[in-house]
């Protein structure tokens, strides 16, 4: 059974997400829109291509980490017996 107090926290962690967006419409740069708004096609495409840069390489590094995870998964899986070791049973 769950306790009370892990079920209110599990509706905050899921609720609080659902609040974040809104708030981080508020953080917008004046100077940033303004620069971006008044230059011309070559500036925005070289900064539509900045921002493929700079967002490519995180997802690239988190697709891996995953990979790896996955692939590990199993290490200390006892292939002989067909059980798991004790520390992993649940």
């Amino acid at each position: 059974m769950i306790k009370k107090s892990h079920r209110i926290l599990r509706w905050a962690c899921l609720a609080i997400p659902l609040f974040v967006p809104a708030m981080a419409f508020a953080q917008n740069c004046a100077l940033c829109y303004t620069q971006a708004a008044g230059s011309g096609s070559r500036m925005i495409a070289a900064l539509r291509s900045g921002i493929l840069i700079l967002a490519i390489p995180p997802m690239l590094i988190c697709a891996g980490i995953t990979w790896m995870a996955y692939k590990k998964r199993n290490q200390f899986y006892d292939h002989g017996s067909g059980e798991m070791p004790e520390s992993n049973k649940q």
